[in-house]
């Protein structure tokens, strides 16, 4: 065998032993990518929980603000709490039926090239800034009229709906067709197909994307900033009426000069992270359940 002939045996070897040698080194950026985003988290709630855990209390759910305080008076923010739970469930009302309609259509039944001009409008509408959306939301709803609970709530819904739709169609085109197909070979209609057979398969997706919903407005800021900031200190309920809210409350506490404004800020905020941490580690819960539920149903 010739010296050439060698060279060339050798070469397809020179080539593995590099291409292993970029692999691994891809994989360490990788894992190195993965460890600094973690840590990232990590100082994240390290920091938030060290300022706010030591001001968490019933008094901080249960009790209103109080103004002006003179000498140490018990207060909370049970307000913007109230306000939050009324205005982000109002708008999963709001946000939710409508994602579920748009997914099925564009899932089930839309041609193709609606099919992509609806998913190229939900992915805008998911990149358009929250404030754009409130300035939108203030001067349509907002000018003329005061500001209202109904109305942030819609603002938040706005910002929902491309989130929950594209977690909806994401799980819908996971059902297996062969159900479908299975359904309509026996003659049922194609919508009682889509409610009986493919729906009640999505129920787990459903509402994995409606918690990742949630968590995602949970903590806007600037669209009630221009539809719900204009409040009072007492609790209310009526969505008639601007409610405060927790994202809008920590902006407001951290402006003020009182040390003691801020610890309550950090302790709302505290409060504000654990529920998206648990809201997103459920929706990961959710959607692991889901994914084998239809894959057993594909089988």
């Amino acid at each position: 065998m010739s010296a050439a002939d060698l060279g060339m045996l050798q070469r397809p070897n020179d080539r593995l032993r590099r291409r292993r040698a970029v692999n691994r080194g891809m994989e360490l950026l990788a894992w190195l990518a993965a460890a600094i985003a973690v840590a990232i988290l990590g100082i994240v709630v390290w920091s938030v929980a060290k300022r706010g855990a030591g001001e968490l209390n019933l008094d901080l759910l249960t009790k209103p603000p109080v103004p002006f305080a003179i000498g140490p008076v018990q207060q909370g923010l049970a307000n913007a709490f109230a306000g939050s739970l009324v205005i982000v469930g109002l708008a999963t009302a709001m946000a939710l039926p409508v994602g579920i309609l748009v997914a099925i259509y564009v899932n089930e039944f839309a041609p193709r090239p609606i099919r992509l001009g609806v998913g190229l409008t939900l992915d805008v509408l998911n990149g358009i800034p929250s404030i754009v959306i409130g300035i939108f939301v203030f001067g349509l709803l907002v000018v003329g009229h005061g500001q209202k609970g109904w109305v942030g709530a819609f603002a938040l819904a706005v910002l929902m709906l491309p989130l929950a739709a594209r977690s909806m169609i994401e799980v819908l085109a996971l059902v297996p067709g062969s159900l479908r197909e299975a359904s309509l070979a026996l003659g049922v209609p194609r919508w009682r197909t889509t409610l009986g057979i493919v729906l009640p398969q999505t129920v787990g997706g459903v509402v994995t994307g409606t918690v990742l919903a949630v968590a995602r407005v949970a903590g806007e800021t600037a669209p009630l900033l221009f539809t719900s900031s204009i409040v009072g200190n007492q609790t209310s309920w009526n969505p008639g009426h601007a409610l405060q809210s927790i994202p809008v409350a920590i902006f407001e506490l951290s402006e003020q000069p009182d040390p003691a404004d801020h610890a309550r800020a950090w302790a709302a905020a505290f409060v504000l992270l654990l529920f998206t941490l648990f809201a997103s580690l459920s929706a990961r819960w959710l959607a692991t359940r889901s994914r084998r539920k239809i894959g057993r149903a594909g089988r």
